[in-house]
């Protein structure tokens, strides 16, 4: 975890040295805070047997800050982002949590269509099962000649602890790309991918009825493409695939995940926007089990199928209000777990 403890603070300490040479500046920035009060179905997020459920039912109080700035001088830019917010569980306690993120990225340009730049984000979970400490920084070179195009690469390292389970902890490097293309003004394609050689401290796990020979370390790649459309007009449409897989060298630790996703805003009557959002998965496990503890790591439920209707109303021009509705669910046909969810809540955003 020092490495790249060091390597995030030395990159926030280059961000600010560009920033002191700076001569003219355009700084922009902007805050947003939300409470809410929810029912969540399945506080505890459990899996269960078949399709039998039984009352998991609870209400949740959270409160979720944003700041994001951008400051723009001359031929460089630094762009920051920083997400705060905790949710407070009435008859589930143990599922109190507090989360923070963040991201920071400085970028120089070179001449009309080169540039370079260092990117480092974290991410630190507290309370509950799922509490994990998700840090990164890295590298990138980007390439945009006009307009329509412009390509990124980049490469670095990755961090991950999960404060549960030790065994889950790995170091990665990882390399990556990040390619968009604007068809026309409200027509855009986008491509990205992504791989890192994860390295674990934790020692191989064999199939059961074996006996090894030799004890190794765990080693896992992890490879991410995905693809993407969007359609920005009187009507905001998504629509995009990804594809990741895990290849371990540890036994129930490989994983295929394809996923298709899409979302849609659209302004209605009485000042109303409806935002909606969908996605299908496919998981498929090769050894025909899944026993690694990033099972219970589904931070949002991203890796389950999900849908949720988000309904905005300004109240004024700092104010607005907002009901929202979320549905989860995924079964693992090997072991006929079944996990299901729904969350409703209403809440008030308050921007200054």
């Amino acid at each position: 975890m020092r490495p790249l403890k060091r390597l995030f603070s030395a990159l926030v300490v280059v961000l600010l040295a560009l920033a002191g040479g700076a001569h003219a500046a355009d700084v922009e920035g902007q805050l947003r805070v939300t409470g809410r009060l929810m029912l969540d179905g399945n506080a505890p997020r459990d899996f269960t047997k078949g399709l039998t459920s039984t009352n998991t039912s609870d209400l949740v109080l959270s409160l979720l800050a944003v700041g994001e700035g951008r400051y723009t001088a001359d031929r460089w830019q630094v762009v920051g982002r920083y997400d705060g917010g905790g949710r407070k569980y009435l008859s589930y306690p143990t599922e109190d949590a507090l989360v923070q993120a963040a991201s920071l990225e400085g970028s120089l340009a070179l001449g009309t269509s080169l540039g370079v730049g260092l990117e480092g984000r974290a991410k630190d979970r507290r309370g509950g099962s799922r509490a994990y400490t998700d840090l990164a920084a890295s590298a990138f070179v980007e390439y945009a000649p006009d307009t329509q195009l412009s390509l990124r690469l980049r490469a670095g390292a990755h961090r991950f602890l999960y404060h549960r389970d030790t065994s889950a902890n790995f170091g990665s490097p990882e390399v990556g790309f990040l390619a968009r293309y604007r068809l026309s003004r409200r027509h855009a394609l986008t491509v990205s991918g992504e791989y890192g050689s994860r390295r674990y401290h934790s020692s191989v796990r064999y199939p059961p009825g074996t006996t090894p020979e030799w004890t190794g370390r765990r080693e896992d790649g992890a490879l991410m493409a995905s693809m993407g459309y969007s359609y920005k007009g009187p009507l905001a449409l998504g629509l995009s695939y990804s594809y990741q897989e895990t290849s371990s060298n540890s036994f129930g630790e490989s994983v295929q995940r394809h996923r298709l996703s899409g979302t849609a805003g659209v302004r209605l009557p009485w000042k109303l926007t409806l935002l909606a959002q969908g996605a299908l998965g496919i998981n498929r496990y090769p050894d025909g089990v899944y026993l690694s503890p990033e099972i219970i790591l589904l931070e949002d439920d991203e890796a389950q199928n999900t849908l949720s209707l988000k309904l905005v109303r300004p109240l004024s021009s700092q104010m607005d209000l907002e009901f929202s509705y979320a549905m989860y669910g995924t079964r693992l046909p090997r072991n006929d777990l079944f996990y299901f969810r729904q969350v409703a809540g209403l809440g008030l955003t308050w921007r200054p």
